[in-house]
């Protein structure tokens, strides 16, 4: 099965911050709502409460980053009232040093300068992330997204020189198994219902991702992918998969909702033969650095990919643990 390769220019970029001791961990959801109240603090002209019907939204940072409405003449999704957002925030803390990854998508990446400033005002702001105050102390981006060379694009003048956003090299497909790692909660649904370790199956994770990397191509790039959907997803429900995964809760607070609540998801492990998944790999490589899943904006649904040794596999589906 041929198809030409989804093309997804991405900026990726880590910003450091320090201001905080000890190995604390600071929840997505915490990062996500205040990078959303500063950025419409800094971005909104008229002050309306929503960017629905809003005279300006349709040249908005915010409304485009948060809000992201369906265009008018849209062809897809037009019965939804927002696409895909075109970011993925994920937190890689040290003892001495919060290092928060941003994955800009496509058009996304000219809005940088004002997302930075954006996070840099919600780190240092009296509330912080979860009530702590952040200093923002440096910025650097992967020169080529998935590999991991890092150059740093904060000047002393306080200028960004960041690179043009490019899309992932997708690497050759190694003989043997491919073993993605879900590290943190993966939140996918079938016939309305979240998928559990107990049934789990991999064309879950590839139906999921194939729609993701084709929304947010058509949405925010110039380029967007076209292929066989159907054929690919009838295909993906063929693989034999192996997998040793668990629900896992992931506390949140909602200001919205005023309340605390658990946002679950699979963790583990899922191992497939690399022969069976040849037709779904550049999908699989791209979803590293998406994500997958709902949530996905806030870090969640974040797996990596490794090449393995060749293991039986039994059975179409052999799932352990729930």
């Amino acid at each position: 099965m041929l198809y030409d390769l989804p093309q997804l220019p991405l900026g990726r970029y880590r910003l450091g911050f320090g201001g905080t001791t000890g190995s604390r961990v600071f929840p997505g959801s915490a990062w996500r709502g205040a990078f959303g109240h500063a950025l419409r603090r800094l971005a909104c002209l008229t002050g309306a409460p929503e960017c629905r019907g809003c005279p300006e939204s349709h040249r908005c940072a915010y409304a485009y980053v948060f809000d992201t409405p369906i265009p008018p003449a849209a062809a897809k999704m037009r019965r939804y009232t927002q696409a895909p957002h075109p970011f993925v925030l994920r937190e890689v803390h040290t003892d001495d040093r919060v290092n928060l990854h941003l994955t800009l998508v496509g058009r996304s990446n000219a809005y940088l300068p004002l997302l930075v400033l954006a996070l840099t005002h919600a780190a240092e702001n009296p509330r912080g992330i979860s009530g702590h105050r952040l200093r923002l102390a440096s910025i650097d981006q992967a020169v080529i997204p998935g590999e991991e060379t890092w150059t740093r694009i904060d000047g002393a003048n306080g200028i960004l020189t960041p690179c043009p956003p490019h899309a992932p090299a997708i690497p050759e497909l190694t003989a043997g198994d491919v073993q993605l790692t879900f590290e943190t909660p993966l939140r996918v649904k079938r016939a309305g219902q979240h998928v559990r370790g107990n049934d789990f199956h991999f064309s879950d994770l590839f139906g999921n991702l194939l729609r993701r990397v084709s929304m947010l191509s058509y949405f925010h790039t110039d380029t967007p992918f076209e292929t066989d959907f159907r054929a690919l997803t009838d295909a993906a429900r063929l693989v034999a998969s192996h997998t040793q995964l668990r629900w896992d809760d992931q506390p949140r607070h909602s200001a919205r909702q005023n309340q605390d609540m658990n946002l679950g998801g699979v963790t583990g492990t899922l191992r497939v033969a690399a022969a069976d998944i040849a037709p779904f790999w550049p999908i699989l490589w791209l979803g590293q650095f998406i994500h997958a899943g709902s949530a996905a904006t806030m870090g969640l649904g974040y797996y990596t990919v490794a090449s393995l040794p060749p293991a039986a596999l039994e059975s179409k589906q052999v799932s352990l643990n729930q």
